[in-house]
């Protein structure tokens, strides 16, 4: 069985984030630029000590992680910032790096790529890079922001308005899922973490409430961290649902996929319980956040899997469905 990674960030050489400091402090005037670096910098970023530990590809190993998913890391894409032009040059270089990483490293790495969105401007914008990752450089899917406004006014349109509908249609097309995921946020009573939680519950309760996933069947999107707050509030949306409608919450969730970006067994626990273990697939974002040793027990937070494995009731059926099965399936991943 293959434990494959569906959330994962880049680890890239620093070349890429001088490049987008260069483009915030010309703001365009110096026009596009490029990025120069050399396949050996690229493996060297990965094989760098980060977060403060061993290197992005050590600590794959450590945790018995086969395969990665890896997009852009989302507190770096900008899509609040002006003009537009500079989110659209930083995002395709990002997905450059992470094409050229994939290359180099076919066995270990899926690119995921990020989309050039940007606050005020229309999803059709963003149809024509998602095309160009799909199409020419053989990504498997996207991440989806649900706030390009990154914290700011005016509030965005929910998953569930037409505004999204064009990059729906661009997603079933293409047969390639997406996976909602917030960007930076520039709100100071909002850290980033807590904007991917609320937005990642939003999505859901906004989703759920429409009529996307009879719009368009084929549709398939996981959303990450869990699901944000949505399972383990349940109770409150369940009661809502059964004044409301006649299928139960529960079930109506099971039209989404969920991550298993959790660093508790608790809450891991608790998103298999509701949604069933053939609706999650296996996700740490290592390294990232939760690299960090747990000051109780000395253990890696963000080793996720070990967390699933103490699952006792856990069947192999469903160990194997989230760790490779479901992934596969809803990635459409060859081997």
């Amino acid at each position: 069985m293959r434990v494959i990674d569906t959330h994962a960030h880049v680890t890239a050489p620093q070349e890429l984030y001088a490049y987008k400091a260069g483009l915030l402090a010309h703001r365009g005037a110096h026009g596009r630029g490029r990025i120069s670096v050399s396949d050996e910098q690229i493996l060297a970023a990965l094989n760098a000590p980060t977060f403060r530990t061993v290197s992005h590809l050590e600590q794959l190993k450590q945790v018995g992680t086969d395969m990665q998913l890896v997009s852009p890391r989302p507190y770096t894409m900008m899509h609040s910032e002006k003009p537009e032009k500079l989110v659209r040059w930083y995002i395709e270089e990002t997905n450059n790096i992470i094409h050229r990483q994939c290359e180099l490293l076919p066995d270990t790495f899926r690119g995921v790529a990020g989309l050039p969105q940007n606050m005020g401007v229309g999803v059709e914008n963003s149809l024509s890079e998602l095309e160009r990752c799909v199409k020419e450089l053989g990504f498997v899917g996207c991440l989806i922001n649900p706030d390009p406004n990154e914290g700011q006014g005016p509030t965005p349109p929910g998953l569930g308005d037409e505004y999204w509908y064009p990059l729906y249609a661009k997603l079933v097309e293409l047969d390639v899922p997406a996976l909602v995921h917030s960007a930076g946020c520039r709100s100071p009573r909002e850290p980033y973490s807590l904007h991917f939680i609320n937005e990642e519950s939003i999505a859901i309760v906004s989703l759920l409430s429409s009529t996307v996933f009879d719009d368009f069947p084929k549709l398939r999107l996981i959303v990450s961290h869990g699901g944000g707050a949505i399972p383990y509030q349940i109770g409150r949306y369940r009661a809502m649902w059964s004044r409301r409608k006649s299928v139960a919450f529960e079930d109506e969730l099971r039209k989404l996929y969920f991550d298993t970006c959790l660093y508790t067994q608790e809450s891991l626990d608790l998103l298999f319980k509701w949604v069933g273990p053939d609706r999650c697939m296996f996700g740490s974002e290592k390294p990232g956040i939760g690299t960090a040793k747990d000051p109780k027990t000395g253990e890696w937070i963000d080793d996720v899997k070990k967390k699933i494995d103490a699952i006792d009731w856990l069947s192999e059926s469903d160990r194997q469905r989230i760790f490779e099965g479901t992934a596969t399936e809803v990635y459409k991943l060859k081997f």
